[in-house]
């Protein structure tokens, strides 16, 4: 029955990180004891008054369809939040609510893409970037980092990367699956090749903005400059700060040209986001914002305890990172190591059968030699997890 299947499918790689948290889940229903710390999912509960105005909206029959693009009241909510927060300026009609930020991605470049377009995607990238952009029918442009510049952009990578048929550029941050975010300079500096060349849109994709601990407050391209406004898309969501990652609401906002076309396509694919999925995400923007700093402080606190303790494992070494919720260790002294492990996605089934820890190779990300551990669960499991590697990996050290 493969042969029915469209070629272009057959391109398409499945989702790395959710492969990962499928296997742990299967071998944890087998009866092994598994920890899984491959899932970029917050692991506390969604804050009460957002779960309350979800009760409300079913008890009052919100249950219908809404607008293709979204509610009033969450476009109004994400307006508001867009103007308190990062100082930019966006009215209903060059805003759209979808089933998630990937779902807002997606849509964005279906909208702007045109077969052999081109995306700049810098490494380590989130794993479905470049996946994205081949089912849209562009060409994923590849531009490698490392941590001597912190897995940054450079300002000359990215004009060196341009050409005449490059039509965006994504830009993470804080990055899936680094935790680093760019500075304001760093941001400007990048923004300002973008603005030398009109053809070229950028898309940020802001999913783990609340999950920030820098020193340098946030930066949004569009406030640094204001001229790149019609050729910028700001990506968010609610997955991530407010742990809302089941209630698939995310969002963009941009020029109205774009945001339009990409409610076109919404329109002729899921239509509108859940209603009361919708209600929950206005309540969480407008409301109490406490369940942010909270939350991020944990974060913090467990960034602090697994990047110390992964630098004191064997063959392993990791840099810090000031935002989400990722350890991204260089693991290639451990690869070199280990009898019959070739590389870091040999190591994650290795420490998945040897350790019983699930992590996410690098490759996925364009970044072989490195994993990704998620650190959104509690100090507890990591402290078990640690203490499950050091256990496997310490006698081949010795």
């Amino acid at each position: 029955m493969s042969d029915f299947v469209a070629n272009l499918v057959k391109r398409v790689k499945p989702s790395a990180t959710i492969a990962v948290s499928m296997k742990a889940a299967e071998l944890k229903r087998a009866g092994k004891d598994v920890i899984g710390l491959g899932a970029g999912e917050p692991d506390f509960d969604t804050p009460d008054h957002i779960k309350a105005a979800a009760i409300e909206a079913i008890n009052n029959g919100q249950t219908k369809y809404t607008a293709v693009d979204g509610t009033p009241e969450l476009k109004q909510a994400i307006s508001d939040k867009l103007l308190r927060e990062n100082h930019v300026a966006y009215q209903a009609n060059e805003i759209i609510v979808s089933c998630g930020a990937k779902h807002s991605i997606s849509n964005l470049l279906s909208a702007v893409i045109n077969p052999g377009d081109e995306v700049i995607i810098p490494t380590p990238y989130w794993v479905s970037y470049p996946d994205m952009t081949l089912l849209a029918g562009g060409e994923s442009v590849i531009v490698e980092t490392n941590s001597d510049n912190d897995f940054k952009l450079t300002p000359s990578q990215l004009a060196k990367a341009i050409t005449s048929k490059t039509r965006l550029v994504m830009l993470n941050s804080p990055s899936n699956p680094t935790g680093k975010a760019y500075t304001p300079d760093e941001l400007q500096a990048l923004g300002e090749v973008i603005a030398e060349n009109p053809h070229v849109l950028v898309a940020t994709d802001d999913i783990y903005e609340h999950i920030y601990w820098g020193h340098e407050p946030l930066a949004n391209m569009v406030a640094l400059i204001p001229e790149l406004r019609d050729r910028t898309i700001i990506i968010n969501g609610v997955s991530k700060a407010y742990a809302m990652t089941g209630w698939r609401i995310g969002y963009a906002a941009g020029p109205e040209a774009i945001i339009t076309a990409m409610r076109k396509i919404q329109s002729q694919s899921t239509s509108n986001p859940c209603s009361i999925s919708q209600a929950a995400a206005a309540a969480a923007l407008n409301g109490p914002q406490d369940c942010l700093v909270t939350m991020q402080k944990a974060f913090k606190q467990r960034h602090d305890y697994l990047v110390k303790a992964l630098n004191e494992l064997p063959g392993m070494t990791c840099g810090a990172g000031n935002g989400a919720f990722y350890a991204f260790p260089d693991v290639t002294a451990v690869v070199a190591q280990l009898d019959g492990v070739n590389d870091d996605v040999a190591l994650a089934t290795w420490l998945l059968e040897e350790a019983g820890v699930a992590v996410v190779p690098g490759t996925p990300f364009g970044a072989p030699g490195f994993v990704r551990l998620s650190f959104a669960t509690s100090i507890d499991v990591l402290q078990s997890a640690v203490a499950r590697m050091d256990a496997a990996l310490r006698p081949h050290f010795e």
